[in-house]
């Protein structure tokens, strides 16, 4: 993943259909939905929950077409409910995906905040992946930089990182190779794409935090 949006290049493995573009992708870009015993649609973002898969592409344009055209219900063979803030529901989905995947990795130190502590693992080439937060101060991030053939996540909130990390906000972080790691950055290239963050106006209102 880069500063300017998600990244295509995703690694091989199951491929699914997407009901709403009909490309078929590996399943590292896609959210899949299940029906549940009220006929309501659900997000799985662990991909766990029973019952058939129903997939759509990470991206806004595609889960509000799914919506609009009724598509989880023509996938489902039955009139299926879709929540009215799909988009939101989902949003909630993976950040308390992503919440719980980095506080597992660093639980098991694959992962550090502060940005001393962040600089001096992008210094000794240890970090693999830089975190920032998308309302943090420009002047504050730009000191610091994604490390070579690294990756960058940069759509989550401050307050957002700090209850991943177990504080009230952080706005540099940096993971290490291996572990949980990929599963993090797939989880925030989804949420990414659904954001529609672009690397520069990804903040809500309001002044920028300060590192």
């Amino acid at each position: 993943m880069t500063r300017g949006g998600a990244d295509k290049d995703r690694s091989n493995g199951p491929e699914r259909k997407c009901i709403a573009t009909g490309d078929v992708q590996p399943k590292g870009g896609l959210i899949r939905f299940v029906v549940g015993p009220d006929n309501h649609i659900y997000p799985d973002v662990m991909e766990k929950l029973p019952g058939r898969g129903i997939y759509v592409s990470a991206a806004k344009e595609a889960l509000e077409l799914a919506q609009k055209k009724g598509l989880f219900s023509k996938a489902a063979k039955a009139k299926v409910v879709a929540p009215d803030d799909l988009i939101a529901v989902v949003d909630h989905a993976l950040v308390a995906r992503f919440g719980n995947l980095m506080a597992l990795s660093r639980k098991a130190g694959h992962a550090v905040v502060g940005f001393e502590k962040v600089k001096d693992w992008l210094v000794k080439e240890y970090a693999e992946v830089l975190l920032q937060a998308s309302d943090g101060s420009e002047r504050g991030k730009s000191k610091l930089s994604t490390p070579h053939y690294g990756r960058f996540i940069g759509c989550l909130t401050a307050n957002e990182l700090g209850l991943a990390f177990g504080r009230e906000s952080v706005i540099h972080g940096a993971l290490a190779s291996g572990g949980l790691t990929d599963g993090i950055v797939e989880t925030a290239a989804k949420l990414e794409a659904i954001r529609e963050w672009n690397g520069v106006k990804a903040r809500r209102k309001g002044k920028a935090l300060d590192e």
